[in-house]
């Protein structure tokens, strides 16, 4: 079973040769480990291993314009499989490409990866463009 941590070469490239103007939205669905899984052994859950990859990232990931949109805990998954339920969903925004791309090869910012992947059981990223709510529901304005 694939445990989708990481993107893999082929998605990176892809989503670098993505260029557009204006922001680009990621939406993170994560599931956490029970234990957290270090190379080292530290011992903490999942979860608290995921704050301190937040802690370590946010200062980078604000310095390249970056913001959170949304966040929210899924609670019941009412239209898909049962057995995939993640423990934090949330929208994260960037400035464009070249600022996400950046954060990825920051210095800081590559060390503080090793506790999300300590962390993360699954996960799923997905790039979105931002779009302007229509009059009806489920709309995009032009």
């Amino acid at each position: 079973m694939a445990r989708y941590i990481d993107p893999t070469r082929e998605s990176f490239a892809t989503f670098r040769e993505m260029q557009r103007e204006g922001p680009v939205h990621m939406l993170n669905l994560l599931k956490f480990r029970e234990r957290a899984a270090y190379d080292d052994g530290t011992e903490c859950s999942g979860a608290e291993a995921y704050r301190a990859y937040a802690r370590e990232s946010a200062p980078i990931f604000q310095r390249l314009g970056g913001r959170q949109v949304w966040i929210g805990r899924p609670e019941l998954m009412l239209i898909g499989p049962q057995d995939k339920l993640w423990d934090l969903a949330f929208i994260a925004e960037y400035p464009g490409v070249d600022a996400f791309v950046s954060m990825l090869r920051d210095a800081a910012y590559r060390k503080a990866v090793r506790h999300r992947q300590a962390a993360v059981a699954e996960s799923r990223l997905i790039r979105m463009e931002p779009g302007n709510p229509g009059g009806a529901f489920g709309e995009i304005a032009d």
